[in-house]
């Protein structure tokens, strides 16, 4: 994958993969996790879900109880209640393009792609742990849909990776989350340096770097407020297990002990 472009073509996705497709021309990208098959598993808000509006502009959509696919019959499955839908490629696409998101790249590398929600420097798991989480989470949800701090990039990230930030207020995960907030902090901070530097070039210059060492800094792969989280316990380290699941759960640890006594 290049430098500007992390655009690919479909057989060159595998199982496992973190891919996206820019949505509303390129103002913002969904991202998802391809788990084989011609399959994606991606999430979403409940409200889009349980929409019946369609647009003309998109081949069909799987959300959309009014709308099927014609391909794959179990195509836009998800349990109630759940953002967490599984669609067909096409469907996730939209008539979009394919891109794949890139795992384990080097600081240089993070810092000289412009925009966010593109690749991190935090290493990828084994591709059946990957799927194993998102086949997990489409059973089981990935609790309330947040733009800034839940959304569909955070859903692939912690897929990959299983790491999960442990101070909730903030940004979560999600690289666009971070270049949105870090596009007007980086120039709040340089506007000072206007009355120092009369040149337009030079406070340009330092805005963009303060907007790159602002996403660098809420990268997942240097964050220090992160934490590895196997998937079935997620629902009780993010507060989504009722009180009588956590303490079924508790019982179920305390009867696997006493087993291997």
């Amino acid at each position: 994958m290049g430098l500007l472009s992390n655009k690919v073509e479909r057989n060159e996705i595998k199982p496992g993969d973190h891919i996206y497709t820019y949505r509303a021309v390129f103002t913002y990208s969904h991202h998802g996790i391809f788990v084989g098959g011609s399959k994606v598993v991606h999430f979403r808000p409940e409200r889009n879900l349980d929409s019946s509006i369609e647009s003309s502009s998109e081949l069909y959509d799987p959300i959309s109880p009014q709308s099927a696919c014609p391909i794959f019959p179990d195509c836009g499955f998800r349990q109630p209640n759940s953002g967490v839908v599984l669609s067909c490629l096409d469907c996730f696409l939209r008539n979009g393009s394919l891109y794949c998101f890139e795992y384990g790249v080097t600081p240089s590398v993070f810092l000289a792609k412009v925009r966010g929600g593109t690749c991190t420097t935090a290493v990828s798991d084994p591709p059946g742990t990957v799927i194993h989480r998102a086949m997990y989470l489409l059973q089981n949800g990935f609790g309330n849909y947040d733009i800034f701090q839940n959304n569909c990039e955070d859903f692939a990230l912690y897929c990959k990776t299983g790491l999960l930030i442990m101070e909730k207020l903030g940004v979560g995960r999600s690289g666009q989350a971070s270049s949105v907030i870090g596009a007007p902090l980086a120039a709040l901070l340089s506007s000072p340096l206007k009355l120092l530097m009369p040149s337009p070039v030079g406070v340009a210059t330092v805005t963009a770097g303060m907007y790159c060492m602002s996403r660098y800094a809420t990268d997942i792969g240097v964050r220090s407020d992160v934490i590895k989280v196997a998937v079935e316990d997620l629902a009780v380290n993010l507060g989504w297990a009722a009180p009588n699941d956590e303490a079924a759960q508790e019982n179920e640890a305390s009867d696997r002990q006493l087993m291997t006594l």
